[in-house]
C-alpha cells in the first residue's frame, strides 16, 4: 500500500488529474487491492470529513468577501487608506498595500483580494508613472495577507485538520499579516527611493474626515466580526454568518451600488467555489484517514527523532518543503493532506502547535503568488491584462521579503503567540 500511495498521486499529477481526483483515486486504489477494511468506508470517511460545523464559515466569508468586493467597501476603503497616507513619498504603493491589509479583514480569499484591490489600484499605479512589473508584483504578492490576517480559510482548514482552536489561530495570523506587511513596504521604500517617484497628494485632514465619514461602514465591518470573535459574543462560524448579513445590508440598503440580480450572482459563485473547497476537504479527509491508520504519522515522527538534529533545522527543512509544495499545489489542498504528516512532528520538538499552524500557512500563502503555478499570479493576469512573463519579475521583490517575513515568523514564536495568550 505504501508505494501505492507513494507513487500513484506523482504519476496522476504529472498526466495532469485534478488534485482532488489524485488523491482520491489513489485512496481507492489502496483500499481496493491492499486495504483490509471495507471499501464503504470510503465514502463514510468522505461524509464526516465535512461534517463538521466549523466548515460552514467557509461558504459564508467567501460570499461577504464577494459582496464587499463588488459592493462599494473596497472602493471606499481605498478611499480612506489613501487619505489616511496622503503626502509621504511612495503613497500609491503603500495605499494599495493598506488597503489589501484591511482588506484581508473582511474576505477570506487571495484570489478575491486580488480581483477586488487590483482593479481599483492598478491604473492608478500606472497612471503615477509605476512600471507594470512593480504594480502587478505588489498586488498579487499583498494578496497573500489574505491567507494571515483573519478571518482566513487557512486557518479554518488547519483548526479542524489539527484540531486546533481556530479563535486562537485567527488572533496568532494577526502579528504575522502585519510582519509580512512591514517587509512588503521594505520592498516599497526601496523602489521609491531607488526610482525617485514623487509623494502623494498632501495630506488633508477634511479628506479624511469624509473618507471615513463616508467609508464608516466599510471600516466597521472587520472590527464588528473579528471584535465579536475575540470578545466571546460568538464563534468563528457565527461570525462568518453575521459577516453575510451585514454585507448584504451594506451593500444591499446603505451603498445600494448593487441590485439583487447581482447578489444572486456572487451567490453562485460562493456557491461554486465552496463546492470546489469541500470535494477537497472530503477527498484529502480519506487520504490523510489511510496515511493515518498505517501508522505514517508515527514513523515519520520516529524517523525525525532519530535524525537527533536540533529543531530549527527541522523547522527549516520544513519551510524549505512547504514552500516548494506551495509552488505547486493550491492552498486548502497542501493543509489537508500535509497537516496530518507534519503536525505530529513540530508537537515531537516542541512547537506549539498554533504556532505551527502560522507557519503552514504563511508558506503556503508565498506559494499563492510564487511561480510558476501561483493562484494569485493567474488571476493578476486577467485582472491586468498582462503576460505571466511581465508578471513573473515583478513578484521576485516580493518573494525574498515574504521569505525573510516567513523566517522571522519561524523563529520568533513571540510574533505569533502574543495576542492569543491574551485571549
Amino acid at each position: 500500500m505504501g508505494l501505492t500511495m507513494a507513487l500513484l498521486p506523482i504519476a496522476l499529477l504529472l498526466l495532469g488529474f485534478p488534485f482532488f481526483l489524485i488523491l482520491l483515486s489513489t485512496a481507492a486504489a489502496a483500499l481496493a487491492f491492499f486495504g483490509s477494511v471495507p471499501t464503504t468506508a470510503l465514502h463514510q470517511v468522505m461524509y464526516s470529513s465535512i461534517d463538521k460545523f466549523a466548515l460552514l464559515a467557509v461558504p459564508f466569508f467567501i460570499f461577504a468577501g464577494d459582496l464587499m468586493g463588488r459592493g462599494g467597501v473596497s472602493r471606499r476603503l481605498v478611499r480612506w487608506v489613501t487619505a489616511m497616507l496622503g503626502g509621504i513619498r511612495g503613497a500609491l504603493p503603500f495605499t494599495a498595500l493598506g488597503t489589501t491589509a484591511v482588506f484581508s479583514a473582511v474576505s477570506g480569499s487571495t484570489a478575491a483580494t486580488v480581483a477586488a484591490v487590483g482593479s481599483l489600484t492598478y491604473d492608478r499605479l500606472r497612471e503615477a508613472g509605476y512600471s507594470e512589473r512593480f504594480s502587478a508584483g505588489l498586488l498579487v504578492s499583498a494578496a497573500a495577507m489574505d491567507n494571515l490576517i483573519p478571518p482566513s480559510i487557512g486557518f479554518i482548514l488547519y483548526g479542524i485538520s489539527a484540531e486546533t482552536s481556530i479563535v486562537k489561530l485567527f488572533a496568532a495570523g494577526i502579528g504575522p499579516g502585519l510582519v509580512l506587511a512591514g517587509f512588503m513596504g521594505l520592498v516599497i521604500a526601496w523602489y521609491v527611493r531607488r526610482t525617485g517617484e514623487g509623494r502623494g497628494a498632501p495630506f488633508s485632514l477634511a479628506e479624511l474626515w469624509a473618507a471615513t465619514r463616508d467609508g464608516i461602514w466599510s471600516i466597521a465591518a472587520p472590527v464588528a466580526v473579528l471584535g465579536g470573535i475575540y470578545a466571546g459574543v460568538f464563534s468563528p462560524t457565527e461570525a462568518a454568518g453575521i459577516a453575510c448579513v451585514y454585507a448584504l445590508i451594506v451593500v444591499g440598503l446603505v451603498y445600494r451600488e448593487i441590485g439583487w440580480g447581482e447578489i444572486y450572482r456572487a451567490a453562485s459563485r460562493s456557491m461554486y467555489l465552496t463546492a470546489q473547497v469541500f470535494v477537497i476537504v472530503a477527498c484529502a479527509g480519506v487520504f490523510s484517514w489511510l496515511l493515518t491508520i498505517n501508522g505514517v504519522p508515527q514513523r515519520l515522527v520516529a524517523i525525525v527523532t532519530a535524525l537527533d538534529v536540533p529543531p530549527w533545522l527541522i523547522l527549516f527543512a520544513i519551510n524549505l518543503f512547504l514552500l516548494g509544495v506551495g509552488m505547486v499545489l493550491d492552498t486548502a489542498s497542501s493543509i489537508l493532506v500535509l497537516t496530518p504528516l507534519l503536525a505530529p512532528v513540530a508537537k515531537a520538538i516542541g512547537v506549539d502547535p498554533v504556532h505551527f499552524g502560522v507557519i503552514v500557512v504563511m508558506n503556503l500563502s508565498i506559494g499563492t503568488f510564487t511561480p510558476p503555478f501561483g493562484i494569485n499570479l493567474f488571476v493578476g493576469q486577467a485582472v491586468f491584462k498582462l503576460p505571466l512573463s511581465t508578471i513573473y519579475p515583478g513578484v521576485v521583490p516580493f518573494i525574498f521579503a515574504a521569505i525573510g517575513a516567513l523566517l522571522l515568523v519561524t523563529y520568533v514564536p513571540w510574533i505569533s503567540l502574543s495576542i492569543p495568550r491574551l485571549l
